[in-house]
């Protein structure tokens, strides 16, 4: 069930009687990109095992069609998420404040690597992480 939004006493009126309450149910659909979770909007990004080791600039369109970059700098490991304040729903409780938006990360693993690719990654890793 959606958000209720109540407007008392404008509803139906009999002669002599006090309005009936006015009540919408707003239904939320599915979103192509985004989800909600409360206030916050939540989205997922694919990024290769490169881009989790060295970073990379992620560029993405807002429900109300603004455009922003989001430098990834920090090592993405298994369930980090970023999160961008003030980029989610309004609150509608709080006129002006919004929740967050939180990027989760999906890092796609290669399937397989050459022995040479095997050799390289050893003497550049070394085992010192």
């Amino acid at each position: 069930m959606g958000t209720r939004i109540t407007f008392p006493e404008k509803g139906n009126q009999a002669t002599g009687m006090v309005p009936g309450d006015l009540v919408f149910v707003v239904d939320e659909k599915p979103h192509a990109v985004f989800k909600r979770k409360g206030n916050d909007l939540v989205v997922n990004k694919r990024i290769s095992l490169l881009e989790a080791l060295i970073g990379k600039t992620l560029e993405l369109v807002t429900l109300d069609g603004r455009k922003i970059t989001v430098p990834v700098t920090d090592i993405v490991r298994p369930g980090h998420e970023v999160v961008i304040p003030d980029e989610g729903m309004p609150i509608s409780k709080e006129p002006g404040k919004k929740g967050n938006l939180r990027i989760k990360f999906d890092v796609k693993f290669p399937s397989k690597l050459t022995e040479e690719q095997k050799s390289d990654l050893k003497r550049v890793l070394g085992g010192s992480y």
